[in-house]
């Protein structure tokens, strides 16, 4: 693949792969305005300036200043321990059949709680509550009495809550709708909102969650467990090596 030369200063061509580069080291939102010709072009005046002041900082002497050969070897270690640090955490393995493992032997950790898929009205009294209540035993539907009484904003979606698990909501209105059968209507629920009436439309039971779908997150997780044992074993390791002295 071509490496197309888009600029040369002071003998150094500067690349389509430069540009690649540069892009690379910006955040992901940003990346998509450097697809763009303008983003492209205000990227090479930026790596053509900063090439003319690295030329700059050659001929005027910054390179032989102490303040550069100061920061020069502040940076070389910084590097060097990253790159080490690197070197041994990659060392570190774990392998699908451990992962697989770990799930058999802690499923209960991948429960999804239970949960149930709702809809209410909200009143001010107990006896509009009831009033409510009636009208909808008297055949008119669940939403359009939402509709018209509720003063919750999921009136708009003819009361629907959607579905919520346990801890979500007050400890009131939890209680009545995991107690409550599929498609009745409660009695009014009090709560320090006002009072509810309140119909469950599908119940879901806590179940184990596949394999598939949080092997990744265990894998991921085991690896970082590993690699901080790793980390703090080989600082042991290395004082027994090199001298240490903490004043």
């Amino acid at each position: 693949m071509e490496n197309k030369v888009l600029a040369k200063v002071n003998g150094r061509e500067i690349t389509e792969r430069d540009i690649k580069s540069a892009v690379a080291r910006f955040p992901r939102e940003r990346q998509s305005f450097f697809t763009t010709e303008q983003g492209k072009k205000q990227l090479l005046d930026q790596l053509v300036a900063f090439e003319l002041y690295y030329n700059y900082g050659k001929d005027s002497g910054v390179e032989k200043s102490e303040q550069f050969i100061e920061t020069l070897e502040i940076a070389k270690r910084e590097i060097l321990t990253q790159m080490a640090i690197e070197k041994v955490l990659s060392e570190v393995e774990v392998t699908d059949k451990e992962v697989e493992e770990y799930y058999e032997a802690n499923k209960q950790m991948f429960n999804t709680g239970e949960t149930v898929e709702a809809r209410h009205i909200l009143v001010d009294s107990e006896e509009l509550a009831k009033e409510v209540i009636g009208r909808i035993k008297d055949g008119v539907s669940f939403a359009e009495v939402a509709a018209e009484y509720s003063s919750c904003p999921s009136k708009a979606e003819g009361g629907n809550l959607g579905r919520f698990g346990r801890g979500q909501m007050v400890p009131e209105f939890e209680k009545a709708a995991f107690e409550l059968e599929l498609g009745v209507v409660s009695e009014p629920v009090k709560t320090q909102f006002g009072y509810h009436i309140i119909e469950v439309q599908s119940k879901q039971q806590a179940e184990a969650q596949p394999f598939d779908k949080v092997k990744d997150m265990i894998k991921s997780n085991l690896m970082q467990e590993r690699q901080n044992f790793k980390y703090m074993n080989f600082i042991d390791e290395l004082k027994k090596k090199y001298s240490v002295e903490v004043k």
